[in-house]
């Protein structure tokens, strides 16, 4: 194998080779071991999103901007619309909210052209308790208490989807990440108006049987995978959710969503905060030695449509495998998003 391909692990040889064995440990911001920890550990997107080196960065302050919109939202219990070019923080932005007030995990709901506000409500597997119906009658225990598919057990047919977990009722809000809402259909941001407006809404499924629950409550589960109880059918909030929706800038929205958010519009990303985030993920010595890539990738951004992550994945593969063609490399990485297909 020559110099110039012995940081290739697949070498397209057509010979089973152990050259897995070989490959580093991936980038922090793709590293899911941390899923395996012990119960409220967390599930890593932290890291992920913020950094393992994120310390590195603590000089590093927001615009005054962009500080205010976030405190606005905050203040007034309103959602906070992002928007920007990819890789711009828009995402990061919750999660650095959730990391500095203590929120807990921030819970996400990724909005695909497909996505209704039922999905992010709530989820009844109907189907599943008409099969544990038709087996409790086949094995003769009927529809008494206790029994599969019994009126009791509703709930654990209902799981809570991440905009009603964020409703449940507690003292302090969640963080609600609602992620590139400008994918989604045409009605989506027009339905998600009174659920925003008045911070609840009803399970009608439980609503219909909570006279014959006990205490009119039912256990389902939350999109984290916990326990709660639901009573008589509706889900209410007490604290109302810190709520960021993203939007990469593909669509105009609705007035009266914009009226019921606060809006954030992040520019392109400076100098300083493309090596504060460098730093962040990799390391001070990452970002000095990919500075000249950080500079190229600014002077290139002027005219073309580039995200950050692209740059973190440059500075990080011809740092970890050193290829001896670095700059064509680094440019098979970063490239532009907008350009014709």
């Amino acid at each position: 194998m020559t110099e110039s391909s012995e940081w290739l692990i697949y070498r397209g040889a057509g010979e089973p080779h152990d050259g897995i064995d070989r490959l580093p440990a991936p980038p922090p911001w793709r590293d899911f071991s941390s899923r395996d920890a012990a119960p409220g550990a967390g599930d890593g997107s932290e890291d992920r999103r913020l950094g393992t080196h994120r310390h590195l960065a603590e000089l590093h302050r927001p615009g005054a901007e962009e500080l205010e919109m976030i405190n606005a939202a905050l203040y007034l219990r309103r959602p906070l619309l992002v928007t920007g070019s990819p890789g711009a923080g828009k995402s990061t932005l919750a999660h650095s909210v959730a990391y500095e007030l203590g929120l807990g995990n921030v819970l996400r709901w990724s909005i695909v052209s497909r996505s209704t506000l039922q999905d992010g409500l709530y989820d009844y597997d109907a189907i599943a308790r008409l099969q544990d119906v038709q087996i409790a009658a086949q094995g003769g225990y009927g529809s008494a208490a206790g029994s599969p598919g019994a009126v009791e057990g509703i709930g654990s047919y209902i799981r809570l989807g991440p905009l009603g977990t964020a409703l449940l009722p507690s003292d302090t809000p969640r963080v609600l990440l609602i992620d590139e809402l400008d994918k989604s259909d045409i009605d989506l941001p027009n339905d998600l108006l009174n659920v925003l407006e008045e911070g609840e809404f009803a399970i009608p499924e439980l609503e219909r049987v909570a006279d014959r629950l006990p205490d009119g409550e039912a256990e389902v589960l939350t999109a984290d995978g916990a326990k709660v109880r639901v009573r008589d059918g509706r889900v209410r909030c007490r604290a109302f959710p810190f709520v960021v929706l993203t939007s990469n800038g593909e669509r105009d929205f609705p007035a009266p969503l914009m009226r019921r958010c606060i809006h954030l519009e992040l520019g392109r990303p400076d100098h300083n905060r493309l090596a504060t985030f460098v730093r962040a993920h990799l390391g001070g010595e990452a970002a000095r030695a990919g500075d000249d890539l950080i500079n190229r990738f600014l002077e290139r951004s002027r005219s073309e449509l580039l995200a950050a992550d692209q740059l973190l994945n440059a500075i990080y593969l011809t740092d970890a495998a050193a290829p001896p063609s670095r700059d064509r490399l680094a440019d098979l990485l970063i490239q532009r998003l907008d350009r014709p297909r």
